[in-house]
């Protein structure tokens, strides 16, 4: 005999579902910003050549790694508001605001490329703070937080490495 289908318990933690929506809509964002920074910092690391191979290709595997780590918090931030999180590089491509590099730049112009995108999700992270302060979101306020901190010190110590 099958059991009957259980009913889902309502979502009742003091945000409105709407306002979750939007906060969940924001991540998404942020999710595919950061799953893009991911991707291109992972090829640059494969594939950065000439005289700063070595604390390139060391310096792009610490950032690469660290990426990886905050796509699963910001992923399971969405699933913890009620929504499922984008997984699909079709969804990526859509929610995401940094464009794909083409082809295997210079070790140089892969620092401006990381630069750029790096700014780009601290922007994306940064632009969610008024929805998630006017819904009282203090949990999705700390990843936020966390990721534009981290953001901006890792664009300002690719940006050293362009200075004369």
């Amino acid at each position: 005999m099958k059991e009957p289908k259980a009913e889902p318990i309502a979502m009742d933690i003091g945000i409105p579902e709407a306002d979750r929506r939007r906060i969940a809509d924001g991540l998404s964002a942020l999710l595919a910003d950061s799953y893009t920074l991911y991707l291109m910092t992972h090829n640059f690391h494969w594939n950065v050549t000439g005289p700063q191979f070595n604390s390139l290709h060391l310096m792009f595997m610490g950032q690469y790694t660290e990426q990886w780590n905050a796509l699963d918090i910001i992923a399971e931030r969405i699933r913890a508001l009620g929504f499922p999180a984008p997984g699909t590089y079709k969804e990526f491509v859509r929610l995401a605001s940094i464009q794909e590099v083409e082809g295997v730049p210079r070790a140089n112009q892969m620092v401006r490329h990381l630069v750029t995108a790096q700014e780009a999700v601290a922007r994306t992270a940064r632009k969610l703070f008024p929805v998630v302060d006017a819904a009282n979101d203090q949990p999705t306020a700390d990843v936020l937080t966390q990721r534009i901190e981290i953001h901006e010190k890792t664009a300002w110590m690719l940006r050293s490495l362009l200075e004369e």
